[in-house]
């Protein structure tokens, strides 16, 4: 629950015309009536002079008496309020925030550097000031926070060897892993106050002592894939190759024909480079 109270103090522009009345007034008095009497109006203008504030769009100021919390001025312009006010500046606009690149470990144990990119605002002056000691740094701190945790959560890569099974890893579901995020970070900043407009993940990679080698196992695993893919599409045209030649009855395939045959098209089908035709002017055997 928010315990932050708007309020709207008397108008500057009224109370400025009355410091131009007390404070040059009293100074013409002075002079034409040689009276020094005159000159507490000069010092009630003085004593005015500290009341006036300047409120600019999507600003407030944060009213304290004596340590008493008095409210929080929203509204832009210029205003006059109590001379022995505690006047505190907060802005209320939208800000960015890129974290330090961090390195953490991923739900597997593979040390990755991760950072993420934050906009957030003040929400709730009355959070923002007295509920934490400064919530810039907490923003920053908790955000790292965040991020370790969200990190510890999923698994950097799914690769099938290790038998992991998820559908959610922090690099092919970015749109899941930046809702979780800023879920993780409304609920850590909403003690002090702060709207999380949005948040994301901004950096990713795994770790140097280990980017090699899961470089050549992420090349490793493409390969096979590829290869089964491959694999695949061979039997299927070598099956059709020998069902179209025996349907047509273009040649009559024993046993050991239909092996050689098997055996050369599945070669120059899977070879990585490309096939040298030999003419075989005897038999199979000769």
């Amino acid at each position: 629950m928010s315990n932050e109270k708007s309020v709207t103090p008397a108008s500057g522009y009224m109370m400025l015309f009355l410091f131009v009345i007390f404070f040059f007034g009293s100074i013409a008095a002075i002079i034409m009536f040689k009276n020094p009497l005159f000159g507490l109006g000069i010092l009630i203008a003085i004593i005015m002079l500290p009341g006036f504030i300047m409120v600019n769009p999507n600003g407030s100021r944060v009213l304290l008496l004596f340590g008493e919390y008095k409210g929080t001025i929203r509204k832009n312009g210029l205003y006059w309020v109590n001379p022995l006010y505690t006047k505190t500046k907060m802005s209320l606009r939208a800000r960015n925030f890129d974290s330090e690149r961090l390195k953490v470990n991923d739900k597997m144990g593979n040390p990755i550097i991760i950072s993420t990119i934050l906009v957030w605002r003040v929400n709730d002056t009355h959070k923002a000031a007295f509920d934490v000691d400064n919530y810039e740094n907490f923003v920053r701190i908790q955000t790292d926070a965040a991020v370790r945790e969200l990190a510890s959560k999923y698994p950097y890569d799914n690769f099938a060897d290790e038998g992991l099974d998820e559908d959610i890893t922090l690099r092919s579901s970015m749109g899941e892993v930046n809702e979780a995020l800023e879920k993780e970070l409304e609920e850590r900043l909403a003690i002090a106050g702060i709207e999380v407009l949005e948040s994301r993940i901004g950096y990713l990679a795994y770790a140097n002592e280990i980017a090699s080698a899961m470089l050549k196992r992420q090349q490793a695993t493409a390969i096979v894939a590829a290869r089964h893919k491959i694999v695949e599409g061979a039997v299927s045209m070598v099956e059709m190759a020998i069902n179209q030649l025996s349907k047509k009855q273009v040649i009559d395939l024993d046993e050991e024909r239909k092996a050689a045959m098997v055996s050369n098209l599945m070669v120059i089908l899977c070879g990585d480079k490309d096939a040298s035709p030999i003419v075989n002017a005897g038999t199979l055997n000769h």
